[in-house]
């Protein structure tokens, strides 16, 4: 008798189609990031401001604060970054040196992001050099990095779908490493764009912390990013490097410049520059520059913690957070607002009706500017639901006999708040 033929042999999965022929063929193992005697003996962690700073401001506040100063600065910072995007933007976090402080910065942009956006957040790792990014939000092991997920993205992949491979960090934001901590992991520039083009359309705000200046990667995500943060230490040598970088950074294009905001980072209490001198120095070409305070929270190294934070280090973070959202989301250097996303200022309670500034009458009633169609939002994030807030007040029609009387004019309508959930990504309050 003949030997019995063999079943034909099944073709093996092949790597990078999810969904379609199954899994990789190697799937990574969780990695700690720390050996098990420095995660258990880590000291505990310290508040930014020192405990006399912190009784002066809580005197300060009782007898000599002015809460609606306070609450004017908080809620025009929330504005800026609560304001609702067409699309996810990313923004590029570098710097000309290491240990200027560029992996922190990265954090406290996602850290905020997370915390005022209500749409998904995501920070990545595009620094495979023992990036420090994982360990100041919060992870304690890493499994997939970006090289591993460039493998398997697929363009029917939902968001529930990529947050499996994804690390979770506090305030609801997701963390996409770079590399499990080994020597030598380097990042393409095939890889690194098929993630950021892959992941841009269900994340609202992207920060990339990428490598030192003038690395191949950073230097595409210079000019592929919606906005862009050169990280210096705030020294006179710092200073008149990152003022070389800017040249540079303005020769490869000259929009280039009007979306770069440039942070001071002080690595001590004495600070050894002029902060303003600085700035009129490194502001020339359009770019904005805002300084970062020294931190004893964020000089300790490790995760970091928002409560644990300096009240001026906060305060920096939110106004660094929405000076770049605002350049992100205009692209024209301008640090003014579209009529659209101007808040709306409340008259003056206490003054009396003969002192405010009457409006100026015109000749005909300015016709309603026209609303834009709603956008499909991103794949697998939930729609916004319609505005549960008093419509607008009907406008008063003028009599088609008769001419209208000059105080009788009508106006245009304050403009809609930035939490509009009309918009794909929608926007959000403070938690």
């Amino acid at each position: 008798m003949p030997p019995a033929a063999a079943p034909p042999a099944q073709p093996a999965p092949a790597p990078g189609r999810y969904g379609h022929a199954g899994l990789p063929a190697r799937t990574p193992v969780s990695v700690p990031l720390l050996p098990p005697e420095l995660a258990d003996g880590q000291p505990r962690p310290r508040r930014g401001d020192p405990l006399a700073r912190r009784a002066g401001r809580a005197l300060r506040r009782v007898f000599a604060s002015s809460p609606a100063a306070e609450t004017a600065a908080v809620t025009q910072a929330a504005y800026a970054i609560q304001q609702p995007v067409s699309s996810g933007r990313q923004i590029a976090v570098s710097s000309i040196r290491g240990g200027a402080g560029k992996s922190t910065v990265a954090a406290l942009l996602a850290l905020t992001f997370a915390h005022y956006r209500s749409d998904p957040v995501l920070a990545v790792e595009a620094d495979p050099a023992l990036g420090t990014l994982p360990h100041r939000l919060g992870a304690r092991e890493v499994r997939w990095s970006g090289s591993d997920l460039a493998q398997i993205l697929d363009p029917s992949m939902l968001i529930t779908d990529l947050t499996g491979y994804l690390l979770p960090f506090s305030g609801g934001g997701w963390l996409l490493p770079g590399s499990q901590g080994a020597i030598g992991t380097r990042l393409d520039i095939d890889t690194y764009r098929v993630v950021m083009t892959s992941l841009r359309r269900h994340f609202a705000a992207t920060v990339v912390d990428c490598e030192t200046l003038p690395a191949e990667v950073a230097r595409t995500a210079l000019v592929t990013t919606q906005a862009r943060v050169l990280v210096t230490p705030a020294t006179p040598e710092g200073v008149a490097a990152t003022r070389s970088v800017l040249d540079w950074i303005g020769g490869l294009h000259p929009g280039l410049l009007p979306t770069t905001v440039v942070v001071l980072t002080h690595s001590s209490p004495d600070s050894g520059v002029d902060v303003r001198k600085a700035a009129a120095h490194l502001g020339a070409g359009g770019a904005a520059v805002l300084p970062l305070p020294y931190d004893r929270h964020l000089a300790a190294g490790g995760a970091i913690r928002s409560e644990l934070l300096g009240a001026r280090t906060r305060e920096a973070a939110a106004r660094i957070a929405a000076e770049v959202m605002d350049r992100a989301v205009s692209r024209d250097g301008s640090r003014r607002r579209p009529p659209h996303q101007e808040p709306p200022q409340p008259p003056s309670q206490g003054a009396p009706r003969a002192e405010r500034p009457a409006p100026a009458p015109v000749s005909r009633p300015p016709a309603p500017a026209p609303r834009p169609h709603p956008a499909p939002g991103p794949q697998g994030y939930p729609q916004p639901q319609a505005p549960t807030g008093p419509p607008l007040p009907p406008q008063p029609q003028p009599h088609p006999q008769s001419q209208p009387h000059p105080q009788s004019q009508m106006h245009p309508q304050p403009p809609l708040p930035p939490t509009d959930p009309r918009n794909p990504y929608g926007g959000g309050t403070p938690r």
